[in-house]
């Protein structure tokens, strides 16, 4: 998230563009939500660096550009809001059925190639 100021950022704006919705509990993001005691100023809008500390976002300034630049969340950098990866079906070779799943407690080496 590109700010040219960080003095009145809504809480639409903040949620549009970082995906971390405003609500009594903290910041939220679908069943995960961060307490962020002091995010939410009285006038209604997000106090971005206290929101940054609280959601673990680096919070940088350009100077010589006038703007800050906002990154995503890592909460902490230390976890990940959720383990569960997806397990796709897909087919071998000869058109058989199969799931990473199968292969759980093994080592597996996954290559993924795209044309783009």
């Amino acid at each position: 998230m590109i700010l040219h100021t960080l003095a009145h950022v809504g809480t639409d704006q903040f949620a549009d563009h970082t995906g971390w919705h405003p609500k009594p509990q903290g910041l939220c993001q679908g069943d995960v939500c961060v307490p962020a005691a002091g995010s939410l100023r009285s006038d209604g809008t997000i106090d971005i660096e206290v929101a940054a500390q609280r959601l673990g976002m680096p919070l940088v300034h350009d100077e010589a550009h006038g703007v800050w630049a906002l990154g995503p969340a890592t909460l902490g950098g230390k976890a990940l809001a959720t383990a569960t990866a997806a397990d796709p079906e897909l087919r071998t070779h000869d058109g058989r059925p199969f799931r990473l799943s199968s292969l759980r407690g093994r080592k597996v080496l996954l290559v993924a190639w795209s044309s783009y």
